[in-house]
């Protein structure tokens, strides 16, 4: 049954954030998995790290700040249709794959 007072706009974003920042995401994360599905985000993310034009450095990124983004692209509250459809398909398991794999690589220099 439905509520009468449905959460706010936010709330998922914050439930997922508390729910991330509990612990790292590399305990959690299958890094190896998201080795294997960075292929499809290194087709506009720098692999060295830098942000170029608009498209923003994620190597290195904190988990819990990557899967909350994430989120909030997936739930169209962050406005970018290529990164809203992109995180519309990834399941829970492949947001924190990813992260805990960009978490634990380091910025070239």
């Amino acid at each position: 049954m439905a509520s009468a007072f449905p959460a706010p706009a936010w709330f998922s974003l914050a439930a997922a954030t508390m729910a991330f920042a509990a612990g790292p995401a590399s305990a959690a994360g299958d890094k190896a998995l998201g080795e294997h599905l960075s292929s499809e985000c290194t087709s506009c993310h720098q692999t060295s790290g830098r942000q170029v034009g608009g498209i923003p450095a994620i190597i290195g990124h904190p988990a819990g700040q990557f899967v909350a983004l994430m989120v909030a692209y997936r739930d169209k509250q962050r406005g970018n249709h290529v990164m809203q459809t992109i995180a519309g398909r990834l399941t829970p398991e492949e947001l924190q794959a990813l992260a805990a794999y960009y978490e634990s690589l380091k910025p070239s220099r």
